[in-house]
């Protein structure tokens, strides 16, 4: 079957598994974003504690998905939150990391200004360090988001959500006719989901950034 012709007796299916599959992005992005955040404030200025965090957030990074996918089963099941909770643990490393450089390239005059004002410690981190730190921030929220991406897609291999459900089936179905097209819908939606995803951070940057630190 012509790709083309393909993709137009689908297009419902596969805009329904893009959908999903940018909801289970944008959910594992956003808690891994809490957390990462919050681990970044409270280990940046305490070099043991932040070289531990790196070093267990990047441990995470080297598990093979398929291999955690696999061992998510035993304990949470199949389907979407052991998707979620896969997809959280691959998104920490650049958050963690970008949030703690973001913070330590801080000015230290500006956060001494700031102490000289009377403001306290956790206003000072809210209201100036946060703030001038951001940038860098979601530059790992964007990296983070990107890698979950195409990680999201092998959770199809738990019946997780997604343009991987088609990706598999694919696979799976390797010799027949439909296979080819199963497969190359999927990765294009994924390439295409990144595309857009790229295009948001790039205007909730010039959204959320003040023009002296663009």
């Amino acid at each position: 079957m012509n790709f083309f012709r393909y993709l137009q007796s689908r297009w419902d299916d596969i805009l329904e598994l893009a959908i999903a599959h940018a909801l289970v992005t944008i959910t594992a992005v956003l808690i891994a974003t809490v957390i990462g955040v919050g681990l970044g404030m409270a280990v940046y200025h305490r070099p043991r504690s932040r070289q531990l965090t790196i070093a267990v957030t990047s441990v995470f990074l080297t598990i093979p998905s398929l291999a955690l996918f696999g061992l998510f089963i035993n304990v949470l099941g199949i389907g979407t939150t052991p998707v979620v909770v896969a997809l959280v643990l691959y998104s920490l490393l650049p958050i963690v990391a970008n949030t703690i450089v973001g913070l330590r390239e801080v000015d230290p005059a500006v956060v001494e200004s700031a102490q000289g004002m009377g403001m306290g410690r956790m206003q000072r981190l809210l209201r100036i360090e946060l703030p001038l730190a951001w940038p860098v921030i979601l530059t790992g929220m964007r990296v983070s988001t990107l890698l979950t991406l195409g990680i999201a897609a092998i959770g199809a291999y738990i019946q997780g959500p997604g343009l991987g459900n088609d990706i598999f089936e694919g696979l799976s179905r390797i010799s027949s006719p439909n296979a080819l097209n199963l497969v190359l819908g999927g990765t294009l939606g994924v390439i295409l989901l990144a595309v857009l995803f790229d295009v948001v951070y790039l205007l909730l940057f010039r959204l959320t950034t003040s023009r002296g630190l663009r």
